[in-house]
């Protein structure tokens, strides 16, 4: 299988950058059950502005994180830009019978989320010159942290069901997983994991375009019941920048699939919902949901 992600700087520093952005690309070979194996760079850059060093150090970034990943890289392709642009198309491998999609939850799933939600608004922030650098260090952190080690314990549990928190934040891609499962599925916003000050930042309106447009498009099939946080709601549509995985698994697995995130190192994975049943995509957002 293939995949193929790139996106302008994030961060700051050129090498983090790599490092997010390559990471970011290799997340889809891992929700789908799969191993990367090979990569290769995508890249976009005014070189006769920014020069050759920041250049190598974004490549620098991003050849070790795909080393990490224990895949190869074999190169690439690059033009001239006016803004600079990075990502990877990447190659990797899976046995057909062991493949995982985002389109097999069942009734009464757990739906567990292995990182933390806000990257986007927190990435708002630090273009706004609002975080302190140890806080832009821990963000940029939690962005180039690679989804293997969550894959590869679901893999060993058997799970119904992944996607990867990106863009479409993350309502859009529960909203996708339930839509292609058939089934309708409840988040209980109490148990959903932020990033510190992401709702402190986020209700003074540091919201990134991203989220209105993923609320627009979305808003539809969401209904939300009781009285919840706006700014909390808005970090629910807020798009993520190499987010963690969100996994549908059985829920007589989930406390051996939690067991096992921990004890490979995932700080705090959450169940956060469940699926309610057949339907037709429908997300409720809560607190102790229940029928």
């Amino acid at each position: 299988m293939q995949t193929v992600d790139f996106f302008t700087p994030v961060v700051d520093d050129p090498y983090q950058f790599g490092q997010i952005a390559a990471a970011n690309a290799l997340s889809d070979i891992y929700t789908m059950g799969a191993t990367p194996v090979t990569a290769l760079n995508l890249v976009a850059y005014p070189v006769c502005e920014l020069g050759t060093d920041t250049l190598k150090a974004i490549l620098q970034g991003g050849s070790d994180k795909v080393a990490e990943a224990g895949a190869v890289l074999l190169g690439g392709h690059s033009v001239e830009d006016d803004e600079p642009k990075y990502g990877l198309a990447v190659t990797g491998i899976v046995h057909p019978d062991e493949l995982i999609t985002n389109s097999g939850a069942r009734e009464g799933d757990l739906l567990v989320l292995t990182k933390p939600l806000g990257t986007g608004v927190l990435v708002t922030a630090l273009k706004g010159g609002l975080l302190s650098p140890d806080e832009e260090e821990s963000l940029a952190m939690v962005m180039a942290a690679l989804n293997a080690t969550a894959a590869g314990v679901m893999r060993s549990v058997g799970v119904n069901a992944c996607t990867d928190i990106t863009g479409f934040g993350l309502l859009g891609h529960l909203r996708e997983m339930a839509e292609n499962s058939g089934v309708d599925m409840e988040v209980d916003l109490a148990s959903v994991p932020f990033l510190p000050r992401s709702e402190e930042l986020a209700g003074e309106g540091l919201i990134p375009a991203g989220a209105y447009r993923n609320r627009e498009h979305f808003e539809d099939y969401i209904e939300t019941r009781g009285k919840l946080k706006q700014a909390l709601l808005d970090i629910l549509f807020d798009p993520q920048t190499s987010g963690g995985l969100l996994i549908a698994v059985p829920q007589e697995r989930g406390d051996k699939l939690l067991a096992g995130l921990r004890r490979s190192g995932i700080t705090d994975p959450r169940v956060i919902g469940r699926v309610r049943g057949k339907g037709t995509g429908k997300i409720i957002v809560g607190s102790g949901l229940s029928n």
